[in-house]
């Protein structure tokens, strides 16, 4: 099953999760940077509707308050993220990487090792 689509917050959410392991709605709002961090039920909402995604689970409660994990890898939603990036560029990763090289994002050291890597899954594959 592919990952859901995940909003900017949502992504923000999750990067607790995976950092922190179980947080509750307040923790996470603590962790998220104090000069633009969303009001506290907004964060509540967000984590509810991801809830409803499948994306995060209420693991425990303690007193009134849940305690949430996430429920889908960092792996499985950098993959859908990659997609979705993807579809924006015809589903071709070129354009996308002349518009990394022409940014600057993309080294000649980055693309040194993507050749490796590239090396690697051929000889994996041949094997």
């Amino acid at each position: 099953m592919a990952a859901p689509k995940l909003s900017k917050l949502e992504y923000q959410i999750i990067e607790v999760l995976w950092a922190r392991g179980e947080c509750s709605i307040r923790e996470v709002l603590e962790s998220l940077q104090a000069r633009r961090r969303p009001a506290y039920t907004t964060i509540q909402t967000t984590m509810y509707r991801m809830e409803e995604k499948g994306v995060v689970r209420r693991v425990k409660k303690i007193g009134n308050f849940h305690l949430f994990a996430a429920c889908i890898s960092r792996d499985a939603a950098q993959r859908r993220l990659v997609d979705d990036l993807l579809a924006v560029f015809g589903g071709h990763a070129q354009p996308l990487m002349a518009q990394l090289i022409e940014t600057g994002k993309l080294s000649l050291e980055d693309v040194k090792e993507a050749e490796q890597m590239l090396r690697e899954l051929a000889e994996k594959e041949k094997a």
